[in-house]
């Protein structure tokens, strides 16, 4: 085939910038987290200049900094429009409005910095609500910018009138309807430090037509006001040493690591602290990068899908360490039963989150780099006094699960491709420096249990909510975000056919993504439990995508500009994956025809113990008798 060119290709973007693949690695620059240094760089103060209320919300954004926003124009919103058309930050023209919130959360998740999206009023800001409840449940920092219908006609049921305010009250982390033109600069300024301030998650900014029309003036910076909102970054002192002590006495103690490690650029002192006490680490699938997965403390990801050795760990621990995480279903398995001997030290900046689904000794609030660097330090001190908790019988233990059960997978009995294999294969091949972004189902599980994650904002996902359709619009806003890094969609071919017009946006802004498609040919984790649970009822769960070649995944690329390539046995699996690397002026495709019966193992069912955790189908691991 002829692979699309720029001079095939039209640039709908008047100033389109092309975006090449790396020349050399590029860390993200991860702001520092409850400062207002984290929401509003520094800048000359400006003003007072005569402006329309439009202007001031663009010159607002090119004061905090904004680089780049996804949307889509629309008539409650087109006002702010005309001067973004002169402004110095980039508007990336998206196809749908989910779209540009994913993009929006995928740039906020690989550089650390506020993820911008903007739609017009009614259908085009209900279209934000899931990827607002995405970067709400994950606690992503972005904002969300929408038109609202002129001040006199709200709630009159005006043409493409939606109270955008009240449907995302309970998903944003605050929400604003400006009431004047006088107040937008105030306002932005208060939604950027809310978004990335403290636990960081998803502001919505909604502005009325006739307020972005009216007359006003603009200076920066503005006076924030924002009573009552004060975050706790330094955790009490009294808490970290009685958490030291515990460290210092147990038999048993995990650290159990989530995505708030991962929020507050911790995973340096993480590292640091694991080695002075040589506890076993657990990384939730939110915090994967936030430790090495190389090393040799890290028991793996626990939960529904997690290794035997971090389940284990967690359900016999008798010390937790919780950090930055809340304990959610998926990790705890039936509640009640989970680690009955443990006892519990909870740190997370949201006081909110601690004791909310499990009884906590030690509750510490506080931000996590904080936390874990006075642990660090108390943890020194109980060390130089002679306390140290003696941990070998506890590795050995883990240890020989370890060996026992590693992950693995078993080839295809039909002959045919293996998810698992393909996905080792592009970890291996595009390796520890490049971005990984997953869609939800089965492939975002072997994703993050066959791909090495060694650096943090490496991970991108879906966890909290599940969001078929992530992989693509986020995968596009990381690469803008790090255009110097290589980015992977690891998308299933139910997930990729929700959001893969976002491929046309890539390749007409020269955002080279690259989509690894696992197509079984079916809703895979659904039939998955289907086999399991339904005996073998397949309702509904078949795609097509296999018997019918429906859609062809190869000509639907080509047709959004893209490259497409096809692989379906595995001897074709690593030279596929290599011409794709190969190809850097152009978003790629692979459709990887794989078997439709591969399962996800190891394997909590949803509503059971972690205790009866499957190793694969009717296998269960065993225990030593004492440790049952």
């Amino acid at each position: 085939m002829t692979r699309p060119t720029p001079e095939t290709l039209a640039h709908s973007a008047r100033r389109a910038r092309t975006v090449t693949e790396p020349t050399g690695d590029a860390d993200p620059t991860t702001p520092p987290r409850g400062t207002a240094a984290a929401a509003t760089p520094a800048v000359r103060p400006s003003g007072p200049v005569p402006v329309s209320g439009a202007g001031s919300l663009v010159r607002s954004l090119e004061a905090l900094g904004v680089d780049v926003v996804f949307g889509i124009p629309g008539g409650a919103i087109l006002p702010a429009y005309d001067p973004l058309y002169d402004s110095s930050v980039r508007h990336i023209l998206v196809r749908h409005e989910q779209g540009a919130g994913h993009a929006a959360t995928g740039y906020a998740q690989a550089t650390g910095r506020v993820g911008v999206c903007i739609a017009t009023s009614g259908p085009g800001a209900t279209n934000l609500v899931t990827p607002i409840a995405d970067a709400y449940m994950d606690s992503v920092p972005i904002v969300a910018i929408t038109g609202q219908v002129s001040r006199p006609m709200i709630g009159t049921d005006a043409f493409q009138e939606a109270d955008i305010q009240g449907i995302t009250l309970p998903i944003t982390k605050h929400n604003f309807l400006v009431q004047t033109a006088e107040e937008i600069p105030q306002v932005l300024a208060e939604a950027f430090h809310l978004a990335a301030t403290g636990r960081p998650g998803p502001v919505l900014v909604d502005i009325p037509k006739d307020v972005l029309q009216a007359a006003t003036t603009f200076s920066w910076p503005p006076t924030l006001d924002l009573p009552g909102y004060r975050p706790t970054l330094h955790p009490h002192g009294k808490q970290i040493r009685e958490a030291a002590r515990l460290m210092s006495g147990a038999r048993r103690p995990v650290l159990y690591v989530g995505g708030g490690v991962l929020k507050a650029g911790a995973s340096e002192p993480l590292l640091r602290l694991a080695e002075l006490t040589g506890i076993p680490v657990v990384t939730t699938l939110m915090a994967l990068g936030a430790f090495p997965d190389s090393h040799r403390q890290h028991l793996g990801m626990p939960g529904m899908h997690g290794t035997v050795a971090a389940v284990y760990g967690l359900q016999k621990s008798d010390l937790i360490v919780a950090l930055g995480a809340r304990f959610d279903d998926r990790v705890t398995g039936k509640l009640d039963s989970f680690a009955p001997d443990a006892t519990v030290v909870h740190a997370d900046i949201d006081p909110a989150e601690i004791g909310k689904n499990r009884h906590v000794d030690v509750p510490i609030v506080g931000d996590a780099k904080h936390v874990i660097d006075e642990l660090i330090a108390a943890v020194t001190t109980e060390q130089k006094a002679g306390r140290r908790a003696d941990l070998a019988d506890w590795w050995h233990q883990l240890d020989d699960l370890r060996g026992r059960y590693p992950l693995g997978y078993d080839e295809p009995a039909d002959g045919t491709l293996s998810p698992q294999y393909v996905i080792k294969r592009l970890g291996e091949i595009a390796g520890p420096e490049a971005i990984y972004v997953a869609g939800v189902g089965q492939h975002q599980m072997w994703a993050s249990q066959f791909i090495s994650y060694e650096k943090p904002g490496t991970w991108l996902n879906s966890g909290g909510l599940g969001t078929m359709g992530y992989a693509v619009p986020a995968a596009m806003g990381a690469k803008v975000g790090r255009p110097d890094t290589v980015v992977w969609a690891v998308d299933g071919d139910g997930c990729f056919q929700m959001t893969n017009q976002e491929l046309a946006t890539c390749a007409l802004e020269g955002i080279p993504v690259k989509i690894a498609l696992i197509n079984n040919g079916n809703l895979g984790m659904v039939r998955q439990w289907q086999t399991l649970f339904y005996e073998g009822r397949y309702s509904n769960t078949e795609l097509g995508t296999h018997k019918h070649r429906i859609p062809d995944f190869v000509k639907l690329a080509e047709a959004l500009g893209c490259v497409g390539l096809r692989c379906e046995n595995a001897d074709d699996v690593d030279k596929t994956i290599e011409a794709a690397m190969a190809i850097t002026d152009a978003p790629v495709v692979i459709d990887f025809v794989v078997g439709k019966d591969a399962m996800v193992w190891p394997m909590v069912a949803a509503g059971t113990s972690n205790d009866e955790i499957m190793f694969a189908r009717g296998v269960r691991p065993t225990f030593d008798e004492d440790d049952i």
